[in-house]
Formats: C-alpha cells, sequence, structure tokens
C-alpha cells in the first residue's frame, strides 16, 4: 500500500496539473468524477478526511482533497480501515510521527496476509465450482445419450 499511496498521490498530482489549473472542484464534480455518492463525499468530510471550503451552501473541494479522496476510495478498496487510510494519508502529507509509519507498515503486511488467505479461499471456491460444473456436465451428457 506504502508504494500504492506513493503512485496514486504522483498521480493525482499529475492529473491536478492536466485539469485545466482547476484549484477548486464543486461536490457534484467529485462525486461524478469518482463514482461516490454525495453522502460519501460529506460523510468522509464529518470523519475529518477531507476538508471543503464553504462559499455560502456550497463546497468546494481543493487539489489536495481530490487526491485525499483518491486514496480513500483506494484504501477502502484494498479493505483498510478510515482510521487506518487516515495514518496512511498523514504518512504521506509528512504529518504522520515515526509511530504512525510503523504501524502503516504493519497495518499494510496485516491486510497483504488477509487478502492473499481471500484469495486462496477463493481459488479452492472457483476449483470446486469448476469440477461440479464438469460433473454435471458430464451427467447431462449421459442423459441425452440415454434419452437420445
Amino acid at each position: 500500500m506504502e508504494s500504492s499511496v506513493r503512485q496514486i498521490w504522483a498521480a493525482e498530482s499529475s492529473a491536478d496539473d492536466h485539469s485545466g489549473g482547476k484549484a477548486a472542484f464543486t461536490i457534484g464534480e467529485l462525486s461524478r468524477e469518482f463514482g461516490v455518492t454525495l453522502r460519501a463525499l460529506r460523510f468522509y468530510e464529518n470523519k475529518g478526511l477531507i476538508s471543503p471550503q464553504r462559499d455560502g451552501l456550497n463546497r468546494l473541494y481543493s487539489r489536495g482533497d481530490r487526491t485525499r479522496l483518491a486514496l480513500i476510495l483506494k484504501g477502502k478498496k484494498l479493505g483498510f480501515t478510515l482510521s487506518e487510510i487516515r495514518q496512511m494519508i498523514a504518512v504521506e502529507e509528512g504529518t504522520a510521527d515515526s509511530k504512525s509509519l510503523a504501524l502503516s507498515r504493519e497495518k499494510c503486511l496485516e491486510q497483504i496476509e488477509l487478502l492473499q488467505k481471500q484469495k486462496a479461499e477463493l481459488e479452492e471456491g472457483l476449483s470446486e465450482l469448476h469440477r461440479i460444473h464438469a460433473q454435471l456436465a458430464t451427467k447431462g451428457t449421459e442423459k441425452d445419450r440415454r434419452t437420445g
């Protein structure tokens, strides 16, 4: 996740350079771009993960908020909690202490182990389904021969 975080950070920073110099994004723009609900964006704001500025009743998200949102969504996809994602963002932004950095590395290793276990279980399930499918196909062919 650590190198992934850096890659996302770099990619989003590069994307910001190509965003037509746009410095602020509305909630609707980010919602459409990332395929998340307005409610999800407000939830991340409530949790302190993104901090839009206010222009009256309108929320205006910065490039940094946009980058953090990309990291939040990637972290969620990889199975991290919002608390763990917050720590990883702090590490990337340079605001984390050494204890948080060590914890982030430990959490990454734990998540790798968990995902590898889930992958093995999925592969086992797929193998079993292939075996069952082959048996059913054989039985169907035998039945067709008997009735045909």
